[in-house]
């Protein structure tokens, strides 16, 4: 399945709330990686650093771009609904490759 398929599905399976206003796109390519290497297995760290590459072009001073284990709980959490989305697809192309299909 395309990278760009694979990140509008991450988009759309996001709550409005959890869309970024700006370059998304990057940033779901950057998920639609994570979900064809990760899948099911891929962790808020991950999705972190996914965020925080993505994050640096525009803002490299930003104070969540730091290792994830120094990230307090509360910041950590907020890449949850991304982390989910992305396991979510992962397990649905593991169906899918399973019966046969792309």
């Amino acid at each position: 399945m395309a990278s760009t398929i694979l990140a509008m599905r991450i988009e759309q399976a996001l709550p409005e709330q959890f869309r970024p206003k700006r370059d998304a796109q990057t940033l779901y390519r950057l998920y639609a990686l994570l979900t064809l290497v990760k899948g099911r297995d891929v962790t808020l760290e991950n999705v972190h650093d996914a965020w925080a590459s993505w994050q640096s072009a525009s803002d490299p001073d930003h104070e969540a771009i730091r290792p994830f284990i120094e990230l307090d709980e509360e910041t950590r959490e907020k890449d949850r609904p991304y982390m989910m989305a992305i396991q979510e697809l992962g397990i649905q192309l593991e169906k899918d490759q399973s019966r046969g299909g792309s």
